[in-house]
């Protein structure tokens, strides 16, 4: 069967999930700089609280968004029951889905040179590790689990034995001339082997945080998402005990991350276990909130502007890399700077609502960029 890049979509899917998608990627299409902008216009002392959060810690610790990439990460596993479990059941041979999870996988990889320009400046020094590359490995490898896993049960197994296996590696086996557990960006074990093992630049200079132990550990996050999704797919199960299920595990999920995290840091740059059982028991709580007021409570009308946003979220990644978008936002909005701060807030809600009407418009014509 060929593999499409475009393709039609289902008219049964879960709206949740495309809306916590878009929600998800809101934030780094614009989303973030209204935040700012809105701050400086309007000096709310709230509303700086959450400008705070609109940038990734230097190392240690956690904001908002740190959240984003693990949670598309996670949503990618939401989806993993309903597109590869569904065909499980109908018999479709495993060969054929692993067949296409491994395709999906490594066209997200040559998205994703695609993407960082990998060869632009001569093929001395390209920077291999990617976002793109991560969320394809990622979603390949617990794809896989997934599909050869004989129950349940086994994801579950896999999911804890690479948990507990990136902590024994990140706090106990020695880097050669630092120690074992010294989670700094020269200490730690994730630039370790980076340096050893990725040709190319590192973008941390010493570690890649989309380097190769990074992906290895970012599989959890979304075999996580592939957790929730089973009790999201589950017919045999009331909404309401689903709600309770996802909270309970979102809330233990969490409590665990922050226990662990007294001796074994929350860091993003390297993937931490801590950080991907904080991120995932986020994503568990999200899931659950958007599925409750969305596809259980019927409140759909406030959604739709995510949903348009989370049902081409690979498009409008690649567009904000590709595009110069404020050049051309600058080009149909950039005389209303001369307002000042309204005008800087009418100039980003603009360039947001521009694009966001592109990506209506490929809605409306049913044309979705898939992989």
């Amino acid at each position: 069967m060929k593999h499409k890049l475009t393709q039609t979509v289902p008219r049964e899917r879960l709206l949740s999930l495309d809306a916590l998608r878009g929600f998800d990627m809101f934030w780094i299409t614009g989303g973030s700089y209204l935040v700012g902008v809105l701050t400086k216009y309007t000096g709310a002392g709230w509303l700086k609280v959450i400008d705070g959060q609109m940038e990734h810690v230097p190392w240690n610790g956690f904001h908002f968004y740190d959240l984003i990439f693990p949670l598309f990460m996670f949503i990618s596993g939401v989806a993993i029951p309903f597109s590869l479990v569904s065909k499980l059941e109908k018999k479709v041979p495993k060969y054929d889905l692993a067949k296409k999870a491994v395709t999906r996988g490594l066209i997200l990889v040559l998205l994703g040179f695609f993407y960082n320009g990998v060869f632009s400046n001569g093929f001395e020094n390209p920077r291999l590790p990617s976002v793109l590359g991560q969320i394809g490995l990622a979603y390949m490898f617990a794809a896989l689990i997934v599909i050869y896993s004989k129950s349940f049960k086994s994801t579950l197994y896999w999911l804890g034995v690479i948990l507990v296996g990136i902590g024994i590696i990140q706090l106990l086996i020695p880097v050669p001339g630092i120690g074992a557990g010294v989670l700094t960006p020269e200490g730690c074990i994730n630039g370790y082997f980076d340096r050893m093992l990725v040709p190319g630049r590192l973008h941390g200079g010493v570690f890649d945080p989309e380097g190769l132990l990074c992906i290895v550990s970012a599989v959890t996050v979304t075999l996580m998402g592939s957790v929730a999704g089973h009790f999201l797919r589950d017919k045999t199960t009331n909404d309401q005990k689903k709600i309770k299920t996802l909270s309970l595990i979102g809330i233990s999920t969490i409590g665990l991350a922050l226990v662990l995290s007294t001796f074994y840091p929350i860091i993003k740059a390297c993937w931490t276990g801590s950080f991907n059982l904080l991120t995932g028991g986020i994503g568990f709580l999200l899931i659950m909130a958007f599925y409750w007021i969305i596809d259980v409570k019927g409140w759909k009308k406030w959604s739709f502007f995510f949903r348009v946003i989370g049902m081409n979220s690979i498009f409008i990644y690649l567009f904000h890399g590709f595009v110069d978008i404020d050049k051309i936002t600058h080009r149909i909005f950039g005389w209303t700077v001369l307002w000042g701060d309204f005008g800087v807030l009418f100039y980003t809600v603009g360039e947001i609502m521009m694009v966001w009407m592109l990506l209506y418009y490929m809605y409306k014509k049913n044309i979705f960029l898939r992989v």
